[in-house]
């Protein structure tokens, strides 16, 4: 029986990406939505690409005629996210959605944030449909650290951080892959809902010093006012984001970050520790990614 094809949106994302080449492997055929065609170019040649919006529904309808399952990240504001779903839903069998933790009673996912209100409404929109479903939860990204400290470490400067006390348990760009593929492709998981996280809390100052024993250096630590990371970002990141994290980082202190086996769960194998993902990303902190 032929294998109808998987479509990943966000297919140059951090996670889309490597959701198609985990697909590939399991010799799953996949298509791939970019925006630009010239993103065909960072693509794997086996990868059928196809380029639509999220913005614009009906430019999805090339890539959906004939795939049997989404995996979806969504990408723009949330006012076509209805007519998109209903399109989903009118194409596919299955779709996997890439949220977020709101639901999960942790202070560190109980801040206000724009985003989760996003999420929450798209999870109600596919539920409504009927369409065979699994939602995951990634909490904090272990790659998000590259765009947080990667600047001051590649320059040899100190990192200065508010809230060093504040933990959390990242969890690895490829095990959130792993999980989405394996729910892509595999029964047994439709309605699904799986928060996922790394293995252990770490203290954001605690994540900086495990880069530094991956880079086999001393990494200086300061801690900075929420006031004064507030003036770095603004206007680099969108300020309901700055607000979120501060306020959450604020929420996390002194409490032990949420830590599930959901990962161990879907895979069959442990997540992978934020001490191996600084190793395998120790160039990225020196040299770029």
């Amino acid at each position: 029986m032929d294998i109808l094809p998987v479509l990943v949106t966000g297919a140059t994302g951090r996670v889309g990406r490597v959701v198609i080449d985990q697909l590939l492997d399991a010799g799953v055929p996949v298509r791939a939505l970019t925006r630009r065609s010239e993103a065909a170019a960072t693509l794997p040649a086996k990868a059928e690409v196809f380029t639509g919006d999220l913005t614009v529904p009906e430019s999805l309808d090339p890539a959906l005629n004939g795939a049997g399952a989404v995996f979806l990240v969504w990408t723009a504001p949330p006012r076509t996210a209805e007519a998109v779903v209903e399109r989903l839903a009118a194409h596919v069998r299955r779709v996997v959605f890439l949220s977020s933790p709101h639901q999960t009673p942790h202070p560190f996912f109980q801040q206000p944030n724009p985003m989760a209100v996003l999420h929450a409404d798209i999870e109600r929109l596919i539920a409504a449909t009927g369409i065979e479903s699994t939602i995951i939860r990634p909490g904090m990204f272990a790659s998000n650290s590259l765009a947080w400290w990667a600047p001051a470490i590649r320059a040899g400067d100190v990192v200065r951080w508010p809230y060093s006390a504040a933990e959390s348990a990242p969890v690895d760009d490829r095990d959130i892959a792993a999980v989405a593929a394996r729910t892509l492709h595999q029964g047994g998981y439709v309605g699904g809902d799986y928060v996922l996280t790394g293995p252990e809390s770490l203290t954001l100052a605690a994540q900086v010093d495990v880069i530094a024993a991956a880079l086999g250096r001393r990494i200086a630590f300061e801690e900075m006012s929420p006031d004064e990371f507030r003036g770095l970002w603004e206007g680099t990141v969108p300020r309901p984001a700055i607000d979120m994290l501060l306020a959450a980082w604020s929420a996390a202190v002194g409490q032990p970050a949420y830590v599930t086996t959901a990962v161990a769960d879907v895979l069959g194998t442990a997540p992978r520790a934020f001490r191996q993902w600084a190793v395998d990303h120790a160039i990225a902190f020196t040299k770029g990614s």
